[in-house]
């Protein structure tokens, strides 16, 4: 009986656990790695409102009052490759941009493992948001790519601060759209996406509802946008331009 009872008091114990917990190590070694090669930017850390850990993000000012969070995808970190292309040239182009390091798992974790994070994803949005608001900037976006795409829909489904006024969603694996999102969306993918991208398209265009929301697909690119960088920031800046008026 006493035994049978341990048992259940430990199995209730697992199942309290996190399925996955962030791993901070693998941020500080990027961190480490990256940080004293930065020339665009200045490394920040941040705190989330959890209070258990400060992760880096790369500031670059640029306008006076339109901010942009670049939010990366699956396992990388906020100068790498695109993210890299966005937050520096996004900046060249007068809009100041904020780039976080989101929630990472192991190398060998997939994007069905993150939806544990996505709670500390948020928190990490937000903790973007009340840095750049204490700035001034009262115009903001969110320009997110793949797994982060994920991540911010679940800061905008929550309660969003009323300074972010539109999200561009690139190369978004999603067949279920953008739910009853109020702001303005950008959903960019390439032609040559992954095949959960192209498959989902159609479904997120219609989804598309809110003012000044729209569909475009970069000629030739792949997930990555490699070889294609100026066209996607190209349809982000226009995307911008058109909505942090």
């Amino acid at each position: 009986m006493i035994q049978t009872f341990l048992a259940a008091i430990i199995l209730c114990w697992v199942w309290a656990l996190p399925a996955a917990a962030s791993d901070y190590a693998r941020e500080k070694k990027w961190a480490d790695e990256i940080v004293p090669g930065i020339v665009v930017g200045d490394p920040v850390y941040l705190e989330a409102q959890s209070g258990h850990h400060k992760f880096l993000t790369l500031f670059t000012p640029a306008g006076p009052d339109k901010a942009v969070i670049v939010v990366h995808g699956l396992g990388i970190h906020p100068d790498w490759g695109l993210i890299g292309s966005l937050r520096s040239e996004l900046a060249d182009r007068g809009y100041t941009t904020l780039s976080i390091q989101m929630p990472v798992l192991a190398a060998d974790a997939k994007s069905e493992d993150y939806p544990p994070t996505f709670p500390e994803a948020s928190e990490r949005i937000a903790a973007a948001v009340k840095f750049l608001r204490a700035r001034g900037y009262s115009r903001l976006a969110i320009v997110s790519h793949s797994l982060g795409s994920r991540m911010s829909l679940a800061y905008l489904q929550g309660a969003p601060d009323p300074a972010v006024r539109a999200w561009a969603s690139l190369g978004f694996a999603s067949a279920d759209g953008y739910g009853k999102l109020k702001l303005p969306v950008l959903d960019l993918y390439g032609d040559n996406d992954l095949p959960q991208v192209l498959k989902g398209a159609a479904t997120r265009g219609k989804g598309l509802t809110a003012v000044g929301s729209i569909q475009g697909v970069v000629k030739h690119a792949d997930h990555f946008y490699a070889g294609h960088e100026k066209e996607m920031v190209d349809a982000v800046a226009d995307f911008l331009a058109a909505t942090l008026k």
